[in-house]
């Protein structure tokens, strides 16, 4: 594998950084990332690691655009209106960078289909709104030892979490049960699903590369409202019902 003489020049700047060089770029156009919703924290996930030429993207939402979206979900546009969003994101991320290949998995995760759309990609980003589909992602992701972006966003509140399966705390160490789900949509603010999916698509990179340390055992919590950024320690609960000890026993 190689850098074009395009590619070059389009990734000059990452290049040109000693920690990234030619042969990092050659790992991100090696590399795979799955972004599971294409939503408020998708959309610039999706954005900053085509940007950055991660090789093969894969994009999977059952839904469609809808006008409510477009507050934040900025990989969409009104122009996109009822059409799937895998589909809408896929064509902007394309024209954006036609050197990466994209995926588009029109469908719903479920249970019956996680493992094989997951299979083969060595990062995977949470950009889903619900907790059953993020607890199916962390599922998934410890049965095929696949490291994810674990992310939430409320109003003004985001947070973020690095798991790399076997090793580090998982987002079940923290949420134990489903929560009971909220009928009532409040928010997000705009912006702050920027601010979330871009972190997140650096923790996908930082782990490309092998560079920098990690969200690993460490909740980062932003506060949009107060302009407040903080980490919490997280250790692995060995009572945990999907990596605990006692899970693993039995495993």
């Amino acid at each position: 594998m190689h850098l074009t003489d395009e590619e070059q020049d389009r990734y000059a700047r990452h290049i040109a950084m000693p920690s990234i060089d030619e042969a990092g770029q050659l790992k991100l156009k090696a590399a795979s990332v799955l972004i599971v919703g294409i939503g408020g924290l998708g959309s610039p996930a999706s954005f900053y690691l085509a940007a950055a030429g991660v090789g093969k993207i894969g994009l999977l939402d059952h839904d469609i655009v809808e006008l409510s979206n477009l507050q934040r979900q900025i990989i969409h546009s009104t122009n996109d209106l009822n059409k799937p969003k895998v589909h809408s994101a896929k064509q902007k991320l394309s024209e954006l960078n036609p050197n990466v290949h994209i995926e588009a998995y029109d469908r719903r995760l479920t249970a019956d289909n996680a493992s094989e759309i997951f299979r083969g990609y060595d990062f995977v980003v949470d950009g889903s709104d619900n907790f059953p589909t993020k607890f199916l992602i962390a599922e998934t992701c410890h049965l095929l030892k696949i490291a994810y972006s674990h992310a939430g966003i409320d109003e003004f509140i985001g947070q973020t979490l690095t798991v790399i399966p076997g090793e580090t705390a998982c987002c079940r160490c923290i949420f134990d049960l489903l929560p009971e789900p909220d009928e009532v949509k409040r928010g997000p603010i705009g912006f702050l699903p920027g601010v979330i999916g871009t972190i997140q698509a650096g923790e996908a990179i930082k782990y490309i590369l092998g560079q920098g340390k990690l969200l690993t055992d460490r909740l980062l919590v932003f506060d949009a409202q107060n302009s407040m950024l903080r980490t919490i320690p997280v250790r692995r609960n060995q009572k945990c019902l999907l990596c605990g000890s006692s899970t693993q026993d039995e495993c």
